[in-house]
This record gives C-alpha cells, structure tokens and sequence, in this order.
C-alpha cells in the first residue's frame, strides 16, 4: 500500500488525528482473511449502508469476535488445534487472526452474519446534518 500524502498542509486544521489512524491501518494490514468492502442501495430513506464480508472458511460463530473499539471495527478469529485427529496432509492451519477497520464519526455497526464460510457486517452512515453557523466579527477602534 502506498503512503498517503500527509495532512499536516496549513489548510487542513485538526486532522492530525486522521492521520495516526491512517498509520494504524497500514502497519495492521496482513492480508488474512480476505475481504470485500461493498456499497448497498438505499431503500425507503434508509442512511447509506456498506457491508464488509470476510472469507472466514473453517471458523464457527463461537470462534469469531466482533466488536467496536475507539472508533474502530475490530474483527477476531481463534481456532484451537485438534490434537486428536492425524492428519497425512495439513495444508488447512489453523490460525489466529484480527482485522480492523477504522470508522469515522458516525458509523454505526447494524449486524453480523456467518453463512457459507462468509462473515458478513453491515455498517450505517447516517447523514450528516449541513451545518452553516454566522461567526460575528468584532470591530475594535
């Protein structure tokens, strides 16, 4: 992944903290499991929906965790080794593994569903309210 322009331009105030999770996202980034992010239609007024589906083949529902961490979509797996199967070939291992998506303000986590292999979270943005304030100017003489 390549590294984002920083954000420490003069015009843009207060982001510093964009850009640290910008940092926490590259060094997190190994690959496993797999995933696909996808923008879901909107129906009946609904806010704008996305669903992150991971490939967790092998994993039952008690051995993932989904949870939401400081503003962050935090997606565990642990399976335990079998010890009492002998296996001739072991190209399945299992393994341990987090994933983490940082969320901005706002997102909200609706559900989780297993099926076939398939972790999916269908995450809400709800829209935000256009904001116009009028600053007063003071004039002093």
């Amino acid at each position: 992944m390549s590294r984002v322009p920083s954000l420490s331009s003069p015009f843009l105030l207060g982001f510093d903290e964009i850009e640290r999770a910008l940092d926490r996202v590259v060094k997190g980034a190994d690959g496993y499991p797999p995933y696909n992010i996808e923008r879901l239609e909107r129906t009946d007024g609904q806010p704008e929906r996305l669903r992150i589906t991971l490939a967790v083949a092998g994993f039952t529902r008690d051995q993932l965790d989904v949870t939401v961490e400081e503003k962050q979509l935090v997606i565990r797996g642990r399976q335990q080794d079998d010890k009492t199967r002998q296996f001739i070939h072991r190209g399945i291992a299992a393994r341990l593994f987090q994933r983490t998506f940082v969320l901005a303000d706002g997102m909200q986590v609706l559900n989780a569903d297993l099926k076939n292999g398939l972790l999916s979270i269908d995450l809400a943005r709800p829209e935000s309210e256009r904001v116009v304030k009028t600053i007063a100017i003071n004039e002093h003489e």
